[in-house]
């Protein structure tokens, strides 16, 4: 992949070289955030084009301005896309993250006030399903459910028993910190037995789910959201899809609702995003995220280091370092020293606050677009492991860090680059 950059670099060199250091960085460091992922060189070629030039407010056919006809050959193929590789009956693509697309499911259905029953931040939730400090639980009475202390697993008898207590209006299911498969089926039947929406929140898992590699939910729930990065492996932005009964609620929700014109040229790499996602190679990568990730989390145990519900079904996983006399936010630090990135995590029943933690999170995808496989998984547990124990050592971490740019240079984000 080359990068001409040259107009940048004439034009505004400190934006330049702040773009050659995060290459370097990407480059030169094992990326283990679990909501992160590298994008195709088609995808980036298509957030970066002239799209990005065309207001387009309104849906294809039934713009607000002129000059769209292009711009309604992008949306149509990135619903048109969506539909067949997650079988939804009705796409919206231009919410502009995760958190856009669950407030227009909000938006839709709900008045300020009504109550919704989520996955509690501490335990794996995300902020957008119900936190105070967001929106969501400002315009909302929330409720939340956790998971059992001794298994880390969501205990779904107990959802039922809060969902019959409260009577939410919408229940959700989803998770940003939550490592196991996420029963949809057991959650739309208690949202029917309270006659609550259901809202499935993918984001993370959305890749997995594309590919039959995480039960979907799309059968299932009223509603389904998910941001179109992370393990789908696209830009960062988000979409929802829902029954065809709540199509003209969801997108009169999102435009003229909460959102003005689309961004057409982050929605043009959706639809580039979500053609690779329709190939045989995409299932074979999302099958290695797997299992890398099962290997990760097994090799590190074996290390000593302490998994959250004791593994992951997933493309991610929880470190408890409880017992490693560091904090989660001293250990991402140490880490990064290292030459590893990772993000300080809260872990169920923390005794520390959220900007602090007892935990870390570390997810698969990015070492496995840059075709790492168990072997290397094995490597990266051992430097964790060795970096953990010894986080007061600085020749300890230092030899890491030779090793991790060593790993790194066998196996190349982008290939050649020349910027």
């Amino acid at each position: 992949m080359t990068m001409k950059l040259t107009e940048l670099k004439k034009n505004d060199p400190e934006i330049y070289n702040a773009v050659v250091e995060e290459v370097k960085r990407e480059q030169d460091k094992i990326v283990l955030i679990a909501s992160e992922n590298y994008a195709s060189s088609a995808v980036l070629e298509a957030q970066g084009s002239v799209f990005t030039n065309k207001y387009a407010e309104g849906y294809p056919g039934k713009r607000y301005y002129g000059g769209c006809e292009y711009a309604d050959i992008v949306e149509t193929l990135a619903i048109e896309r969506a539909k067949e590789l997650f079988g939804a009956e009705h796409v919206n693509v231009q919410p502009h993250s995760g958190t856009q697309a669950n407030m227009a499911v909000y938006f839709s259905v709900l008045k300020p006030g009504d109550k919704i029953l989520g996955l509690n931040l501490n335990h794996g939730g995300h902020l957008s399903h119900g936190m105070k400090i967001n929106f969501s639980g400002s315009l909302y009475k929330t409720y939340f459910y956790g998971v059992n202390k001794k298994t880390g697993l969501i205990n779904y008898e107990n959802i039922r028993k809060l969902a019959k207590k409260y009577k939410p209006k919408m229940l959700l299911a989803g998770a940003s910190a939550y490592s196991r498969i996420i029963d949809f089926k057991i959650m739309s039947e208690i949202a029917k037995e309270v006659k609550a929406y259901f809202l499935a929140d993918i984001a993370h898992i959305a890749g997995l789910i594309a590919t039959g590699n995480h039960p979907s939910p799309i059968p299932y729930a009223d509603f389904v959201t998910s941001t179109t990065h992370k393990t789908l492996k696209g830009p960062r932005g988000g979409m929802v899809m829902c029954k065809s009964e709540y199509a003209k609620l969801i997108d009169k929700s999102l435009f003229p609702g909460i959102q003005g014109g689309p961004l057409m040229h982050v929605i043009a790499a959706k639809a580039v995003a979500f053609r690779e996602a329709l190939t045989d190679e995409f299932n074979c990568y999302q099958l290695q995220i797997i299992r890398n990730a099962k290997e990760l989390a097994d090799a590190l145990m074996s290390k000593g280091i302490k998994i959250v519900s004791g593994g992951t079904d997933t493309h991610l996983m929880l470190i408890d370092l409880t017992d490693k006399e560091i904090t989660g936010k001293d250990a991402e630090a140490v880490l990064d020293l290292a030459g590893i990135t990772v993000n300080k995590n809260t872990i169920p029943f923390d005794n520390q606050p959220a900007t602090i933690t007892s935990g870390i999170r570390v997810g698969s995808p990015i070492v496995t677009s840059r075709n790492m496989k168990e072997p290397e998984m094995v490597i990266i547990a051992e430097m964790i492991a060795k970096v953990l124990n010894n986080h007061d050592n600085h020749a300890i971490i230092t030899e890491t860090r030779k090793k991790v740019r060593t790993l790194c240079k066998k196996f190349p984000v982008y290939g050649d680059i020349e910027i």
